[in-house]
């Protein structure tokens, strides 16, 4: 197998495909705005959706560097800050999912067309394509558990899964 394949692979298990761990689309299907913005008592956790802004940071950035549009690439102090909300109303927790599945979407399809040369192309700020992709396939993997142990302290995960 070779490198575009297994990143292909490993992209999408993170999105849309079941693998080992869940996909994100399927861990957030039903997670209400209540459940998004929930937070243990006396835990220093993020909340499902501040973990969500985090990935969506991270992804949007290398996009945006990819692109060549570094003027539009969001900006932190610091990697506490890329897990700060918007406004929290319903309808940003649905624009936030839905900005997230958008952009990793696109790094899907910017792999899926990159040619041998373009996965180790330096990007601007970044490593090469493939490291960036590879770091954050393994990034998003480590949020989505946190985004299930979430779930199930709240009871919002289903007793039997699909495997």
């Amino acid at each position: 197998m070779d490198v575009k394949t297994l990143l292909l692979q490993q992209w999408a298990s993170c999105l849309d495909k079941e693998d080992w761990f869940p996909p994100l689309e399927k861990v957030l299907d039903d997670i209400t705005f209540e459940q998004a913005i929930w937070k243990p008592v006396d835990w220093e956790m993020n909340s499902i959706w501040e973990l969500v802004c985090h990935l969506l940071f991270y992804e949007k950035r290398l996009l945006m560097r990819f692109l060549g549009e570094t003027a539009n690439e969001p900006k932190a102090e610091d990697n506490n800050s890329t897990f700060r909300l918007p406004t929290e109303t319903v309808e940003n927790w649905k624009e936030t999912k839905q900005e997230y599945f958008y952009v990793h979407r696109e790094l899907e399809k910017i792999l899926a067309k990159s040619e041998h040369e373009d996965l180790y192309r330096q990007i601007p700020g970044e490593r090469s394509l493939v490291l960036e992709l590879k770091s954050l396939a393994m990034h998003d993997a480590y949020h989505i558990g946190q985004i299930v142990f979430l779930c199930k302290m709240q009871g919002a995960w289903p007793g039997k899964r699909s495997f």
